[in-house]
């Protein structure tokens, strides 16, 4: 028998072979790969973004587990401190005096952004209102209390305003979206910021309270006259009705990608910390409520499978992550931030 005729008998069985090499070699590579579970908490502004992140993640990398609660900034950062969670969200960072009770120190980095919208619910108002920046502080002020105030008429002329009582929507727990909020009221109102201040919790002058971005827009679309404050996705994905703000220039900016862009080209993130705000942004075409949010991850982990599964997965949401960040109505990251964001990830250890 030739050599030739030899080989091609054989050539089944050794491809068989191969193929058994290879799917041991697979079942070997997947025991090796070891499970991991992590679990964060905070902030409910990133959480339609989380959410997409994390599934979109686990089905590329199916042994990492990740869950996240939107129970609000306050709620953890209070978890992180006290290490009962991986990771935390806040859509204002952390402060010094927070980083320094949190005993394995902290990494702070901006993850995506948007705005924080403005919104009501007027029956069968055929057009986007208007609010000039007195009139709308006013309102959370409890000093405008009706649709068809005068003043309310300056910036809206033609539109038939209802005679109806103004339902203030504001939030209940501890909110980075509050924080955002009442630094912007504060800077561009002396009133408010003598009155009121800022704060992810507060003393509302007037309002009903609602839990988290969610609640807020559930409140909203139940209450004719409601107006409030959520999360641009929120009002977008709930088709809530969203007023064109007037901003520092003058101008009236409705809340678009190219508008909150033009903010965030004025947020310059110090490479310390990567936490910068703008509370009244001076571009004549910048929307004027605007803010990163953050994802709060410890500098060290005491277990590396959790530290390495927290680096690889801001890596990818950072790069990757960010065309789901686009689609969903938040802002992505520019080139800058994510070379930011990668180099403070490092950080991240064992």
């Amino acid at each position: 028998m030739s050599a030739q005729l030899q080989f091609k008998r054989s050539a089944p069985l050794l491809a068989l072979i191969a193929v058994s090499l290879s799917i041991s070699s697979c079942a070997a590579d997947s025991k090796s790969v070891k499970a991991v579970s992590v679990v964060g908490a905070g902030a409910s502004f990133p959480a339609p973004l989380y959410q997409r992140w994390i599934a979109d993640y686990h089905q590329r990398n199916p042994h990492v587990e990740i869950n996240y609660q939107s129970l609000g900034s306050s709620v953890g950062i209070q978890q992180l401190i006290q290490g009962t969670v991986d990771f935390a969200a806040s859509d204002v960072g952390i402060t010094h005096e927070q980083a320094a009770q949190v005993k394995r120190e902290v990494v702070a980095l901006p993850m995506t952004a948007s705005s924080i919208v403005l919104a009501y619910n007027i029956p069968n108002l055929p057009t986007q209102m208007k609010l000039s920046r007195s009139v709308y502080t006013d309102i959370f002020l409890g000093k405008i209390t009706n649709w068809n105030d005068p003043k309310i008429a300056i910036a809206n002329p033609g539109v038939n305003l209802p005679n109806l009582p103004i339902q203030v929507i504001h939030r209940t727990d501890g909110s980075g979206t509050t924080s955002v909020l009442t630094q912007h009221l504060s800077a561009i109102s002396p009133e408010w910021k003598n009155k009121v201040g800022a704060g992810k919790s507060i003393q509302w002058p007037v309002g009903i309270a609602a839990r988290g971005n969610e609640g807020v827009t559930a409140q909203i679309q139940q209450t004719p006259g409601a107006f409030g404050y959520v999360e641009y996705v929120y009002a977008i994905q709930n088709k809530l009705s969203v007023a064109t703000l007037e901003n520092k220039s003058g101008n009236y900016i409705q809340p678009t990608p190219e508008s909150v862009a033009k903010t965030l080209e004025s947020v310059k993130l110090p490479s310390d910390t990567l936490i910068a705000f703008i509370a009244d942004p001076r571009n004549p075409q910048s929307y004027p409520i605007v803010t990163y949010t953050w994802l709060l991850t410890y500098k060290h982990y005491e277990d590396s499978a959790k530290a390495q599964a927290m680096k690889n997965f801001v890596d990818w949401a950072v790069t990757e992550g960010q065309k789901s960040s686009g689609k969903l109505g938040y802002i992505p990251l520019s080139q800058k931030v994510v070379i930011q964001v990668k180099l403070a990830a490092k950080k991240i250890s064992h």
